[in-house]
């Protein structure tokens, strides 16, 4: 069994991945972020990575797999794809915070048309924010948990939002009664 030093420089990330006190006083376990099985002959198998997909519209989407996509798209350098609730709806649809490539402006229309020949409906980004960078760990992955509490209100966030908007068939930009009659159920996700 290896040791685990922590995150570089990153005390209080290190200690998220602790788990104190968890079946008795004084066991501390390690959180791996994996979601393990054990099957009747009590062999352990790995079932899925925690935090790196959600559920909407009763399918299971992987953020790496429409981060990939996303980024196929001339305008956009670098996605992170992340979860967030909307009222009213069961599980998280899907969000994408996005670096331009430099030069380029961003082609809500041009999005539009490449996640919806390329993703399903269930897994295509429901919202987008452009960043002009992104926060990172030590090893250069993108952090989520900020980004996911932050969620898609135009009344918090200052950086550029923009909805999926079937019926224009392009990303319009995310106005603050847009987001209301979002979370108010009148514009049906």
């Amino acid at each position: 069994m290896a040791p685990f030093s922590g995150y570089m420089g990153d005390l209080q990330q290190s200690e998220k991945k602790r788990l104190h006190d968890v079946l008795r006083k004084g066991d501390l376990y390690f959180n791996t972020g994996d979601l393990l099985r054990i099957e009747e002959d009590n062999f352990i198998y790995f079932q899925d990575r925690v935090g790196d997909t959600f559920r909407w519209k009763g399918e299971n989407v992987a953020t790496t797999e429409v981060a990939d996509v996303i980024t196929m798209v001339d305008c956009i350098k670098v996605a992170n794809v992340y979860r967030v609730e909307v009222p009213g709806h069961e599980g998280r649809a899907g969000m994408a915070a996005i670096n331009l490539t430099e030069g380029l402006r961003f082609d809500s229309t041009a999005v539009f048309k490449h996640v919806e020949n390329f993703l399903p409906a269930y897994a295509r980004p429901r919202f987008l924010r452009i960043q002009s960078s992104f926060d990172v760990t030590g090893t250069f992955k993108h952090l989520k948990m900020k980004l996911v509490a932050e969620g898609f209100n135009p009344n918090q966030i200052t950086d550029p939002l923009y909805f999926l908007d079937e019926k224009d068939k392009s990303y319009v930009p995310l106005t603050v009664d847009k987001c209301n009659l979002i979370t108010s159920g009148q514009i049906k996700m």
